[in-house]
């Protein structure tokens, strides 16, 4: 029986494989190997946006991929970094001075998105429109999904995903005639809600109807997909199974730290974006943790204090703070193999944990 559901017919793909990241050369890799590749473009410019679509048509050529943005509610119109820095705590501003000097962090000699940008609704709305006029097949909103977003993407013949934490969320998402549901469960990396996985994927796709459902969150082997086809879903949706890819390429000081890990090697902290966001465990978590610290500030204040120590951290990689976000699946991923070889893996596994399946229920 081939590893396939409706969802593939409808997407023109192989296998119900579906994986967001924030590299072209492992989202190329991805739909090559017959998944579904969406990249994440919420920490690129615009124009960085069309360069990304450009590229991946050239090397997907007929094969369908998305682009990923969001759009936290907490983000406004101020689109003046420096001044909004310039007015943050000063409890904070010391803490971050403070945390530099402990762990000698250098000062990083490249801009990145967060170190020159503000989250903003402009800024938003000039990646949705970089995103709506590319060649990408559809449009994914990990975080907020206003129905006039919707309804625009529609209108540029885009399939439209909505990556959900909670019933409510899928009710919402749902109103605003979404193409595809992504339950996004608590054990997921990056930014995520407090309901489990197995217990979150069956109660979206009992409200969503027709609407096909992706499980996520915690996917990691193939028993996982063949339990998300048990729970209601087409398929699955991953993140953290790509950062351990040869073509990922992640600096040393942070790969040997995914390789490593296990499920416990996660936590849920604000410290990232001022928003609940699962990440690999670090000394840059564990000292927002530490008694007399302040609270994160409220995203997008928090990437504006946080951003140019992180810079210089990833740049010259400081190994105690380096992180990424990471799911609680980290530890299916210990060792560093192609993007082709991990979905062989999980096609494998898949095909196993469903013949076991049918031989266990027949008798």
């Amino acid at each position: 029986m081939a590893l396939t559901s409706p969802l593939c017919e409808k997407m023109g793909i192989r296998y119900p494989i579906f994986g967001l990241a924030h590299n072209i050369d492992v989202m190329v890799a991805l739909g090559k190997a017959g998944g579904y590749p969406v990249f994440g473009a919420a920490r690129s410019m615009p124009d960085e946006i069309a360069d990304i679509a450009r590229i991946m048509k050239e090397e997907l050529g007929d094969l369908p991929f998305g682009i990923d943005l969001m759009l936290p509610s907490t983000v406004g119109d101020d689109t003046d970094r420096d001044g909004t820095k310039t007015n943050l705590p000063e409890e904070h501003k010391k803490f971050i001075q403070d945390l530099t000097g402990k762990y000698k962090v250098p000062p990083a000699t490249k801009p990145t998105f967060f170190s020159s940008q503000i989250r903003s609704q402009q800024l938003f709305e000039e990646q949705l429109a970089a995103t709506l006029e590319s060649d990408a097949h559809s449009f994914a909103s990990a975080v907020g999904m206003p129905p006039e977003m919707i309804k625009k993407a529609k209108s540029y013949g885009k399939i439209t995903f909505s990556l959900v934490g909670a019933p409510r969320h899928a009710e919402k998402a749902k109103a605003a005639d979404v193409d595809v549901i992504v339950a996004q469960g608590y054990d997921a990396g990056g930014h995520t809600g407090p309901i489990g996985t197995f217990s979150l994927v069956p109660q979206v796709v009992d409200v969503a109807g027709d609407i096909p459902v992706l499980a996520a969150g915690g996917v990691g082997h193939g028993r996982h997909i063949a339990a998300s086809f048990g729970l209601g879903a087409q398929g699955v949706w991953l993140g953290t199974a790509w950062l351990a890819s040869k073509e990922h390429a992640l600096c040393d000081a942070l790969l040997n730290k995914l390789l490593k890990a296990n499920s416990l090697d996660t936590t849920i902290s604000l410290s990232h974006s001022g928003k609940s966001c699962r990440l690999i465990k670090s000394a840059w978590s564990e000292e927002w943790d530490q008694p007399g610290a302040p609270k994160p500030l409220k995203m997008p204040f928090q990437q504006v204090l946080t951003a140019d120590i992180i810079a210089g951290i990833d740049e010259h990689e400081i190994e105690p703070l380096i992180y990424e976000a990471t799911g609680q699946s980290i530890a299916w991923f210990n060792e560093l193999m192609s993007v082709e070889e991990i979905v062989q893996r999980l096609v494998s596994e898949s095909n196993a944990a469903l013949s076991n399946m049918r031989d266990l229920l027949a008798n």
